[in-house]
């Protein structure tokens, strides 16, 4: 698959796989941002792009980040039609300020196929073992 994109900036590193056969291809802040603890903040990566219909790019948490330093992403649904900037939403849940240098990762996407639904509205649902129980249900 061959996705077209449009740098917005000169000073991101080109978008690809780290590794042969990763499944996400990292995303670069285009901006020198500070992130205070317990704040949220939207980092843009200075690139636009042309995900197919039938398509979504998925923004995930780099597990380094995540783990090492307590950064989440938020959101992180780029639609098939969406031709602007992708943005990060991103919270620092650590005790200490995060910066972001330009051209330090930020998330990472994962491109995926989707099927369209629709939806039916009905009195009730089919039943099953789990039926409304969950948040532990199934045990340690």
């Amino acid at each position: 698959m061959n996705i077209r994109i449009k740098k917005l900036s000169d000073n991101i590193p080109d978008l690809g796989h780290a590794k042969a056969g990763d499944a996400g291809f990292d995303l670069y802040s285009r901006e020198n941002i500070v992130i205070p603890p317990g704040k949220q903040s939207i980092v843009p990566t200075g690139i636009a792009m042309e995900i197919p219909e039938g398509y979504v790019g998925l923004v995930w948490d780099k597990s380094g980040l995540a783990i090492k330093n307590g950064l989440k992403t938020l959101g992180g649904v780029i639609d098939s039609g969406y031709r602007g900037e992708v943005m990060i939403g991103i919270a620092n849940l650590s005790d200490t300020d995060y910066v972001f240098e330009i051209g330090h990762k930020v998330a990472q996407m994962i491109i995926q196929k989707f099927e369209p639904v629709t939806f039916e509205d009905v009195e009730e649902l089919s039943e099953t073992e789990r039926a409304h129980t969950g948040f532990g249900s199934s045990g340690k």
